[in-house]
C-alpha cells in the first residue's frame, strides 16, 4: 500500500564541477553547480603570499572554498528571487 508520504518523497541529484587552474602563485577556480533546473557559476582566485611556502594544495583549498561560498550566496539569492516570484501576495 502506497501512502501519501511515500508519494511525496523525491530524490534529486545536483552536479558540482570545480576546475582548478594553477598559474604561478595564483590558483583560479571555475565552479559550476547544475541543479537540473538552473546552472550557477562562480570564478574565484587565491594568491600565495610571498611569505608562505609554495604549497599548491593550500591555494586549491582557498580558491575552491571561496568558489563554494560564492555559489552558496548565489544559490540563496536565486531561492529568494524564486520565492518572491511565487508569492501570491506580491502579485495580487
Amino acid at each position: 500500500m502506497t501512502t501519501q508520504a511515500d508519494q511525496a518523497r523525491t530524490t534529486k541529484r545536483w552536479a558540482l564541477r570545480l576546475d582548478l587552474f594553477e598559474e604561478g602563485d595564483v590558483t583560479k577556480v571555475h565552479a559550476v553547480l547544475d541543479t537540473g533546473d538552473k546552472t550557477l557559476e562562480s570564478r574565484t582566485t587565491a594568491q600565495r603570499s610571498p611569505h608562505d611556502a609554495p604549497v599548491p594544495e593550500i591555494g586549491d583549498e582557498f580558491a575552491a572554498g571561496r568558489a563554494l561560498i560564492d555559489l552558496g550566496h548565489r544559490l540563496l539569492r536565486a531561492g529568494t528571487t524564486d520565492a518572491a516570484a511565487n508569492d501570491p501576495s506580491v502579485h495580487g
